[in-house]
């Protein structure tokens, strides 16, 4: 256990915030870590477990997926999954949770709120790598991330526009705007077993309005739309 009590008795809220017991065989440090921006501490904070966790919650996403989907096509799947695993859904996750509050952070970083999503995206991506790791299974992690899940996979499957964004976009901006959406897809770096080959942005006006990754350049741009689609319900609804 942390030799601070203060900061054990935070990680204990935490923990009890997501479900989980005081006596979980989570390893404290790790979460320490992974609830500490680089800001706060160049050395002890989450961004190597933000690199173990970002391939965490595919995997989880994937096998929930799977398993509650078996007859989608890998297409479909590979779709709904991006979402899942977005800064934007992640973010609105751990929101749910607090995670802003046990978040050890500078108080400058906290001042920029360009960065606000990411951050608490990245931070519950290094949670579930410490919580992960804590284990090698995803025995304290699926009991309480399921449910958010599925949630969020019934959203997305609901939209009139599912599996059609890029058109659904179109309309929206051709019909304010008299404009039509640029998308700018680029390849990225492979990691081992990664098949998410490429991201895409929508611009539109001199702004970003989406980014997405997919396996495909059709299907990055799809999820980049529907980022974006929703974006300008938001913002104009």
């Amino acid at each position: 256990m942390l030799s601070d009590p203060y900061r054990a008795k935070q990680l204990k809220s935490f923990i009890a915030r997501l479900g989980l017991t005081h006596d979980s065989q989570v390893n404290w440090d790790l979460l320490d870590r992974a609830l500490t921006h680089p800001s706060y501490s160049p050395e002890h904070n989450y961004e190597q477990l933000e690199f173990v966790g970002d391939a965490v919650i595919r995997l989880v996403a994937g096998e929930f997926l799977f398993e509650q989907f078996a007859d989608a096509s890998e297409g479909e799947l590979t779709a709904i999954r991006s979402i899942l695993v977005s800064d934007r859904t992640l973010s609105t996750i751990a929101d749910g949770y607090g995670l802003d509050r046990f978040l050890n952070i500078a108080p400058s970083a906290v001042k920029d709120p360009t960065g606000e999503e990411s951050r608490r995206a990245a931070a519950f991506e290094a949670v579930l790598g410490a919580l992960y790791l804590s284990t090698h299974t995803f025995s304290l992690i699926r009991p309480w991330l399921d449910s958010h899940l599925m949630t969020h996979t019934d959203e997305v499957r609901s939209d009139p526009a599912y599996q059609n964004y890029k058109g659904a976009l179109q309309g929206l901006t051709q019909e304010r705007y008299q404009q039509l959406p640029e998308y700018r897809t680029t390849e990225i770096a492979q990691v081992h077993g990664d098949r998410e080959r490429f991201e895409a942005e929508v611009w539109l006006l001199d702004q970003c309005w989406g980014r997405g990754k997919g396996h495909s350049k059709k299907a990055a741009e799809q999820v980049a739309a529907q980022i974006a689609y929703e974006a300008f319900q938001e913002k104009f609804n």
